[in-house]
């Protein structure tokens, strides 16, 4: 099988895996999950993605369980699927979680109380492909009475990190290595860090892919030591894998301080007037780079820099508060929900942003 990755930091690449791969791939998760025949899950994904062609439908077909497949995404007829009582399973990205949440907001009180008796009945739900706000989790746990299982995995390697199916899923954590793999987190030396140090995750096992098609010298770059270079940053808390961001993307350098933009997204979304928030990096001559938050308003919602900054000050280092802000109507976004961060940037770069100094 040929995937291309998502492109979201760089033009996608075509990755190979062979049956091998993908063998490994699936039974890692049929294990981890316990699938069964008896399952039935809902796609509601792309195919043309790991999360939708691995993790829902080829898991389903190798345990033997029901595919339920929609033609398109639709909040209020995946909410009818989990009404109708069939499916035991259900995988989607945090933004179809955000859509959901909203269908349910707008549905009358009995229509509501039918759809969180539906859900109580699924036995698992899996949140992936992209960071799931922990703001997200918890108002989803209050409708459904489900904690989101979040696990982290690539189109290079399928699978890699969950939270348990069984035992505590730790918010903002993707939990601890799947079966049959292997990973590691090193620091700019190459060496692996020590627990409780940030480091670049490094994977491998019978998952992980076997070339980037047509592509001899990416491949060869994407290894070292035959360990896969995935390009995220992580950190070990307590035995948990913690994500941080790719590593040239979401880690910003600014004013001599390394920090994660994903760490300024979760704070930044608290604010009573956001809707979404993307964080980058934007260059400057003196900071090197300048923390630049764009952000979606709810309706009727406005903000300005100065109000963010003074609301932000109580829960984050001064190095860390943004000092650009630009108001969208939409985050640009690929086809299965991730921000395209490098976008996000242009946009600061022709629009500018609110400054400060």
């Amino acid at each position: 099988m040929i995937l291309y990755t998502s492109g979201t930091t760089s033009r996608p690449k075509g990755v190979v895996t062979s049956h091998a791969n993908i063998a490994a791939q699936i039974v890692s998760l049929v294990e981890a999950w316990e699938w069964s025949a008896d399952d039935a899950i809902l796609l509601c994904l792309p195919l043309h993605h790991v999360h939708g062609i691995i993790n829902v439908v080829s898991c389903a077909l190798w345990s033997g369980a029901t595919c339920q497949m929609l033609p398109r995404f639709d909040a209020n007829a995946v909410w009818d699927r989990i009404a109708g009582g069939s499916i035991t399973l259900f995988m989607a990205v945090p933004t179809v979680y955000a859509k959901l949440i909203a269908a349910w907001d707008a549905a009358s009180p009995a229509r509501r109380s039918e759809l969180a008796q539906a859900c109580a009945r699924l036995r698992l739900m899996v949140s992936g492909s992209a960071a799931l706000p922990v703001s997200t989790l918890r108002r989803w746990k209050e409708i459904s009475g489900h904690t989101l299982l979040e696990r982290y995995g690539m189109t290079e390697i399928g699978m890699a990190l969950s939270n348990p199916l069984r035992g505590e899923r730790v918010p903002g954590s993707v939990g601890t290595p799947l079966p049959s793999v292997e990973v590691q987190l090193v620091g700019e030396n190459s060496k692996p860090v020590l627990p409780g140090t940030p480091g670049e995750i490094e994977v491998r096992g019978p998952g992980v892919f076997a070339e980037y098609w047509g592509k001899p010298d990416a491949t060869r770059n994407a290894f070292r030591d035959g360990w896969f270079r995935t390009g995220d940053t992580a950190v070990v808390e307590k035995g948990r894998y913690r994500i941080l961001g790719r590593t040239n993307v979401d880690i910003l350098k600014t004013g001599g301080h390394k920090v994660s933009a994903l760490e300024i997204e979760e704070v930044l979304r608290e604010h009573p007037a956001v809707a979404e928030c993307a964080v980058v990096g934007v260059p400057d001559l003196e900071w090197g780079e300048r923390v630049a938050a764009a952000v979606v308003l709810n309706e009727g919602d406005v903000l300005d820099l100065s109000t963010f900054r003074a609301w932000a000050k109580a829960f984050l280092a001064t190095h860390k508060l943004p000092s650009r802000l630009l108001v969208l109507d939409t985050l640009p976004r690929n086809a299965v929900g991730k921000v395209m961060k490098p976008a996000v940037a242009a946009l600061f770069q022709t629009a500018g942003g609110d400054p400060a100094n």
